[in-house]
């Protein structure tokens, strides 16, 4: 059975995989699109700050630290 530190651990995990792979998978879709070289990165970046944001408004804004 999982603590709630394992399922804190898996949710942060899967908010930056999947912001990465979403971004930065329109990222490429735009790269190919477009005909450029750069998109996926900027998608990946932006998909890693989505994620971090997130990760910061459900762990850290709503439980701050006592």
């Amino acid at each position: 059975m999982a603590t709630n530190e394992d399922g804190a651990f898996w949710t942060i995990i899967a908010y930056l995989i999947s912001g990465l792979g979403f971004w930065g998978g329109l990222g490429y879709v735009g790269d190919r699109f477009f005909k450029t070289d750069f998109l996926t990165i900027v998608g990946m970046g932006f998909g890693l700050g989505t994620g971090l944001y997130l990760i910061w408004i459900k762990f850290i804004k709503e439980n701050p630290p006592r």
